[in-house]
C-alpha cells in the first residue's frame, strides 16, 4: 500500500510540477512571470505531458483544492522518479478503491503557504497537507526534501510555487 501511495503522490505532484516547469531554472523571470498567471492545475495541464498527474489529481478528488486560493507548495517528482517506482504502481493508486492512499500520497507533496527556495533552505522540517513532516536539509549543496533532490526551483504560479524533486516521497506508514 506505501509504494501504491507514494506512486500516486508522486505522480501527481510531480506532473504540476514539471509540467509547467520544463527546465525552468530559478532566475528565469520570464517563464516564472508566464507561470503567475495559472494555478498549480492549469500549470501542469498547460505542459501537455503530464498527463497522468492530472489523471491522479482527479482521481483522488483534489482538482479543486489545487486550484483554489492556497497558496500552497509543491514538491513535485519527475517522470523519471515515476519511472523508479515499481511497476503497476500507478495504476493501482489510480483505483476507486485506493483513493484514500492517493490523497495521503499527493498531499505528502504540498505544503500550505509559499515557500520559495530561499526560504526551503533555512528550515529542516515542513509539515505536509497529510499531516507528517517531510525533513528539509542541504547535503553538498543539494536541497533534499526527505530523500528527494530538489532539481528545480521556484516555479510561480498564481495560487502557490512548485519545486520539482527527483524521487517521490512518501508518508510513514
Amino acid at each position: 500500500m506505501k509504494v501504491l501511495i507514494i506512486g500516486l503522490s508522486a505522480l501527481s505532484l510531480s506532473a504540476a510540477s514539471f509540467l509547467y516547469a520544463g527546465g525552468c531554472s530559478t532566475g528565469d523571470k520570464a517563464h516564472s512571470h508566464a507561470t503567475a498567471k495559472a494555478d498549480i492545475v492549469d500549470t501542469a495541464v498547460g505542459a501537455g505531458s503530464f498527463k497522468t498527474l492530472v489523471a491522479a489529481v482527479q482521481a483522488a478528488g483534489l482538482v479543486d483544492t489545487l486550484k483554489s486560493e492556497g497558496p500552497f507548495t509543491v514538491f513535485a517528482p519527475t517522470d523519471e522518479a515515476f519511472a523508479k517506482l515499481p511497476a503497476g504502481t500507478v495504476e493501482t493508486l489510480l483505483k476507486p478503491e485506493n483513493k484514500d492512499q492517493l490523497i495521503a500520497v499527493l498531499t505528502y507533496h504540498v505544503v500550505p503557504g509559499k515557500v520559495k527556495a530561499a526560504d526551503v533552505v533555512k528550515i529542516s522540517e515542513a509539515k505536509t497537507v497529510q499531516g507528517q513532516e517531510v525533513e528539509v536539509k542541504v547535503a553538498d549543496g543539494k536541497v533534499m526534501i526527505d530523500n528527494a533532490t530538489v532539481v528545480k526551483t521556484d516555479i510561480m504560479t498564481s495560487n502557490g510555487v512548485i519545486h520539482v524533486i527527483d524521487t517521490v516521497i512518501l508518508p510513514e506508514s
